[in-house]
């Protein structure tokens, strides 16, 4: 089942905007799963850094790698996109062109 997002589209002369369904290909939809996976590999590295940073002259804090991890998840769950933002965005491109 692909992905599919409904947006509106004004149409002259009526307060009322037309949905307007947008569905991504298979292809289009894998596209995006390979880059958001891309992006948050890249996202949990710079997460595992900044915890890293964060216990460094911070008296009391251990600096056991299961606690930089779990400092590394929580800022990760707080930046991380999901995939289904990358295929909205994805989708909106496709709107936006037609």
């Amino acid at each position: 089942m692909t992905f599919s997002k409904s947006f509106p589209k004004t149409i002259e002369g009526s307060s009322y905007p037309r949905w307007e369904e947008i569905k991504l290909t298979e292809g289009e939809e894998k596209e995006q799963e390979i880059l958001c996976r891309k992006n948050n590999n890249e996202l949990m590295r710079d997460c595992i850094v900044d915890a890293q940073e964060m216990f460094v002259g911070m008296e009391g804090l251990s600096e056991h790698q299961t606690d930089i991890i779990r400092v590394a998840i929580s800022l990760f769950e707080k930046r991380a996109s999901h995939e289904i933002y990358w295929k909205e965005e994805k989708a909106k491109n496709k709107f936006d062109r037609i």
